[in-house]
């Protein structure tokens, strides 16, 4: 079902330059004849996009990419079906997204950089830097970093995070948080920087439950959207209107969307999340868009 990618990291930048900024055809109009949404998205990602132990495909992001399939139902008028293929980060996602072989990639943080080549939803969720250490750990604050080994992502915004708040930190590089997360388990580093979401729920999947994330407020913060086609006006809004729908629905409590939302996000979730830290985003979207009337 999934597809796998063949173009070489290396030619990231080179493949960008050399790909029409826009298709003859709207990704609704494609949809519209296809009756197809496709979404680009990992598959170990928790708690935004992961297959659980029932073998299914399960998380954030891709209840978030059926709200917005839903959204272009209402749009178009027809039935819409989701398809998955399989884009494992984002310089994976923006080359599929370009080609116009997917529509949609989510669980993606903003940058300038990627706006260049993509658009970007609204936030739907917002997460930060933070470590990961055993509950025992002595490390406190960015003072106690000190001469500490924090396993990093090499060239991620952790890694330059935590530079930035104690210099005399030890790095050590890993090639993913799980890598990270099993070093802090056999106590070869004092600590983990990364996503907080995504560290919170690797952990429990792991199983290495005796650490805790700190600090309470990140070190740094940032809102996870969805990436499309650049020239998708009519997309991207049906895309939004999905997010502020979803909000105005957490927001009102209603009892479904707030299950739905904190099985992955919340004080039962896989990612643990206070409940009114999550209302309040919600309550930003609605504060910065325009409400969706009910229909008549």
């Amino acid at each position: 079902m999934f597809k796998k990618l063949a173009i070489p990291a290396l030619s990231f930048l080179l493949f960008l330059a050399a790909t029409p900024a826009s298709q003859a055809e709207t990704v609704l109009e494609k949809t519209a004849r296809t009756g197809v949404l496709t979404l680009g998205t990992p598959l170990n990602l928790v708690p935004y996009s992961y297959i659980n132990d029932k073998n299914e495909l399960v998380g954030l992001s891709i209840d978030m990419a059926n709200l917005i399939r839903a959204e272009v139902e209402r749009e178009l008028g027809k039935p819409i079906r989701l398809e998955m293929v399989e884009a494992s980060d984002v310089t994976t996602a923006i080359p599929k997204l370009l080609s116009g072989e997917i529509d949609l990639a989510c669980n993606t943080a903003f940058t300038w950089e990627r706006d260049r080549f993509v658009d970007f939803t609204i936030s739907y969720s917002v997460t930060g830097i933070r470590l990961l250490v055993p509950h025992s750990s002595p490390i406190k604050s960015e003072e106690n970093l000190m001469g500490k080994r924090i396993a990093v992502v090499p060239n991620s915004v952790a890694e330059k995070t935590v530079k930035l708040a104690q210099p005399k930190a030890i790095l050590v590089p890993v090639a993913t948080l799980e890598e990270g997360i099993l070093a802090l388990k056999n106590k070869k580093v004092d600590g983990v920087a990364g996503d907080g979401l995504l560290l919170d729920g690797q952990r429990q999947a792991l199983g290495v439950t005796d650490t805790h994330l700190i600090p309470d407020k990140p070190y740094m913060s940032y809102g996870i959207a969805c990436m499309l086609p650049q020239n998708n006006p009519a997309f991207l809004r049906s895309a939004n209107r999905a997010i502020v729908r979803l909000a105005e629905n957490y927001v009102r409590g209603d009892q479904a969307t707030v299950a739905a939302v904190q099985q992955w996000i919340g004080p039962e979730g896989v990612a643990k999340v206070d409940p009114e830290k999550i209302k309040s985003f919600m309550g930003y979207i609605l504060v910065t868009h325009e409400q969706i009337p009910p229909k008549p």
